[in-house]
């Protein structure tokens, strides 16, 4: 029996425990922190609306091929699922589930390829890497393989070993950094020569950090060792007494910069030492042949000749429920074409001669116009229970307020809204970035949002945005659209009117916060 294999029937088989927490929980038995406890570690937490239940997919890459789609649009169909929530962490959330459909998803889910186990909870989570990685031009390699043997050798060792926290690993082609290997925990950077880069440690939210680079050249063979290595570091001298203080990024401190890095690498040692974890991957080639030519805002030429991909962006990263069923009636009389999810909420549907280019950008019009529409939330403290703002519903109105003051594309960035300081919108690494807070008006707390200015995570520029004052929720919808309208009275772009006029931004900002 086949590894894959044994983890769908294993899986199953775990589900049965997953079935009666549920039931306990639902039943009122067992309380919230315990149930989460144990729900996390299946990819699955309770909604703040009691009854109400989320299943996170664990994506590889953020690869969803045709299997995974039809999957998607069967169960969408068959449960009646309505929200369905991109993440940053480049895979797929099911939400406003009941109780007893969680568990039936999960098998039906390891069926179609898709194993939610460590999806949440102390797991490594999904394993990242650039969305067009294996198509896109300047890329230095394809690393989507070593994202899939990462998630195989990850899988197999959850059950076996207890982090203090969550782990996140990200590989970056080396064409650019959305997956922030800057500041994930590990972050591979592929190389001209070949070989990775290493940055440790990093990580956003409270503290955040950038990562620590441990090694300048990592032969790719032999990316297995180091992750074992940071999980064993990780274990090692992680915080296991407070879970405010228990990410790698706190390691910075305790251990110090060159500590951890010896550390670390020793660790690293030892691993190679014990052997067995040497990879011998294969890239995938394209064999499918491109005819005709196409172009437009949405339209990325890929690397190969003649083939193309297209660009879709749901507003807020909320996919639209019947949009999995739109895309696999398309997607599967495409050879090789499949959807490819990116850690800024959009999906890149690649290998698209320009025939079916243009049928797959007519299915998702409905999508952002503008690079500003294209902006991050999570999914906000209506649904989440860690939540504090409700982020959603700010990108909204701001949507709504820029397209009514005509703002032209370009005016205004991209901006990450959060809805409380974990950032599972990567705010503090945006241009504009805003952390749900609250502010005091006449002695009464109102809805508001932190500002963050000045983050980027553009690859080899990476920094963090600095917090610049706090801005009540009502107010920030004419607080973009006066710097829009001060950039294009310039007839600039936001960054470039916000380099060359920094008196003008200044004096908005104050304006509001």
């Amino acid at each position: 029996m086949n590894m894959e294999k044994q983890w769908v029937e294993l899986l199953k088989k775990e589900t049965e425990n997953l079935e009666e927490k549920i039931r306990e929980f639902d039943e009122g038995t067992l309380d919230r922190k315990s149930y989460k406890g144990f729900s996390g570690g299946f990819g699955t937490y309770a909604q703040r609306e009691p009854g109400q239940h989320m299943l996170r997919l664990r994506l590889p890459g953020g690869q969803l091929g045709t299997e995974q789609l039809k999957f998607l649009a069967d169960v969408i169909a068959e449960y009646g699922i309505q929200k369905l929530k991109l993440t940053t962490c480049e895979t797929i959330q099911l939400h406003n589930l009941l109780p007893a459909q969680v568990p039936e998803l999960i098998r039906k889910a390891a069926d179609a390829g898709i194993y939610c186990r460590g999806g949440g909870g102390d797991n490594p989570r999904n394993v990242m890497c650039s969305p067009l990685s294996g198509v896109q031009k300047q890329e230095m390699f394809d690393v989507l393989p070593y994202a899939k043997a990462a998630t195989r050798y990850l899988l197999s060792i959850t059950r076996d070993i207890h982090m203090p926290r969550k782990l996140k690993v990200a590989f970056s082609n080396g064409a650019e950094d959305t997956v922030h290997s800057a500041f994930r925990d590990m972050g591979f950077l592929a190389q001209e020569d070949g070989s990775f880069s290493l940055r440790i440690a990093g990580g956003l939210g409270a503290n955040y950090k950038m990562g620590l680079l441990v090694e300048e050249h990592v032969e790719p063979s032999e990316v297995l060792y180091y992750i074992k290595a940071m999980v064993t570091t990780f274990c090692e001298h992680g915080n296991y007494e407070n879970r405010a203080k228990a990410r790698t990024r706190y390691l910075q401190e305790t251990l110090g910069a060159e500590g951890l890095k010896n550390v670390y690498l020793e660790n690293v040692k030892k691993a190679k030492a014990e052997g067995g974890l040497a990879l011998h991957v294969e890239s995938r080639e394209v064999s499918k042949k491109g005819n005709g030519t196409i172009s437009g805002s949405r339209i990325i030429a890929q690397k190969q000749e003649g083939l193309y991909a297209v660009e879709y962006h749901p507003i807020g990263g909320c996919l639209p429920a019947e949009k999995p069923g739109e895309l696999y009636a398309l997607l599967k009389d495409m050879p090789e074409s499949e959807c490819r999810i990116a850690a800024h909420g959009t999906v890149y549907v690649i290998n698209l001669t320009a025939g079916e280019a243009e049928k797959v950008l007519a299915a998702t019009e409905d999508g952002a116009k503008t690079e500003f529409e294209s902006s991050v939330a999570c999914i906000g403290a209506s649904i989440c229970q860690q939540g504090v703002r409700d982020s959603q519903r700010l990108l909204q109105a701001a949507v709504l307020a820029v397209r009514e003051a005509g703002i032209p594309d370009g005016a205004l960035p991209k901006i990450c809204i959060s809805g409380c300081p974990s950032s599972c919108s990567a705010h503090q690494a945006a241009a504009i970035g805003f952390q749900g807070a609250a502010k005091m008006v006449d002695q009464k707390p109102q809805s508001a949002f932190k500002l963050f200015l000045g983050g980027t995570d553009t690859l080899g520029s990476a920094r963090f945005g600095e917090p610049d004052g706090t801005i009540l929720e009502t107010e920030i919808p004419a607080f973009l659209v006066e710097m829009g309208q001060a950039a294009a009275k310039k007839h600039l772009s936001w960054e470039c009117w916000a380099r060359e006029y920094p008196g003008e931004l200044r004096a908005i900002v104050e304006k509001f916060a």
